[in-house]
């Protein structure tokens, strides 16, 4: 029986992990202590059968880690500062989320059909048009995380990634959550956003090949409606790509991706790797006992 999955992000002195019913934050509070935050993950989202079947449970599990992904920053920022936490409403949090992919969808689809139209009229063949517009995506994308790397606390958060990355290798290679142990892992996860990013760029050059070189207005517009098509098509792949990552040919096809996380991870110091390994210790000890509890509950009396 093959393991149960885990994933998750780094957070500002911390890092989230997310198992198939239970989360964990751990962080690294001002006083040198670890804070932890777990939560049982109850919605429909997680109970309902037709969130996991393929395609749906693409875009189910971005959304779902979207806006943990806010909450949990939210927290982190909180608990780094050593200030009381604000709660985050409602309203603040379909905000954040409105204003985040919306930014981010005019920056890495959008802004790259622009600029390809801007030179469109020297380029002779529809397939070569969206040549360059891949070129200019995957530009914008290396310029952009290349960038803001370069930012003492962002590194701070790639080195919780690369933490994180570690604990999952560790957990997946069935080795002791142990700090001297963990280490020794790569910082590189082939479940990881990053790679994710990159999957996302390639799926959308296959889709948009396909529809030719239409009116600027109509390309703009075909960028934008299927991004989550492309979404949910990358997230199958990359999840298939994790569950064969031993295969020569997958390690291969994967090796980009792997590549690219280098602009996202650094090399955690042993603190780090000790939150890592706290939220992930939390998540798998509460979804032992949520298993426990299930089992418990079919028992016959």
């Amino acid at each position: 029986m093959a393991k149960p999955t885990y994933g998750g992000q780094a957070v500002i002195e911390g890092v989230m992990m997310r198992g198939q019913r239970e989360m964990a934050v751990a962080v690294r509070d001002p006083s040198g202590n670890i804070i932890i935050q777990a939560e049982t993950l109850s919605g429909f989202v997680y109970t309902s059968k037709w969130a996991k079947l393929p395609f749906i449970r693409g875009a189910v599990s971005m959304w779902d880690m979207l806006v943990l992904g806010v909450r949990m920053l939210l927290f982190s920022a909180n608990v780094a500062a050593a200030e009381e936490a604000v709660e985050m409403t409602p309203k603040m949090l379909w905000v954040t989320l409105a204003v985040a992919l919306i930014m981010a969808t005019a920056l890495f689809f959008v802004l790259p059909v622009v600029l390809v139209g801007a030179v469109d009229q020297f380029i002779s063949s529809p397939f070569l048009s969206n040549v360059v517009e891949k070129v200019i995506r995957l530009g914008i994308l290396i310029g952009y995380i290349g960038g803001v790397g370069l930012f003492p606390d962002v590194r701070r958060v790639f080195a919780y990634h690369g933490a994180e990355h570690k604990a999952v290798n560790a957990y997946e290679d069935s080795a002791p959550l142990e700090v001297s142990v963990v280490s020794e892992y790569s910082t590189a996860h082939p479940r990881c956003g990053t790679s994710f990013l990159l999957i996302v760029i390639l799926v959308s050059f296959l889709f948009f090949t396909l529809l030719g070189r239409p009116p600027m207005e109509v390309r703009i517009a075909s960028r934008i409606l299927l991004v989550p098509v492309v979404a949910a098509v990358a997230y199958e792949l990359i999840k298939l790509g994790g569950a064969h990552r031993n295969n020569p040919l997958v390690k291969i096809l994967l090796a980009p991706g792997m590549a690219l996380q280098s602009l996202t991870t650094r090399e955690p110091t042993s603190d780090q790797v000790e939150v890592a390994i706290a939220a992930l210790q939390r998540v798998l000890a509460a979804e032992q006992e949520h298993s426990l509890e299930e089992q418990q509950v079919g028992t016959p009396a």
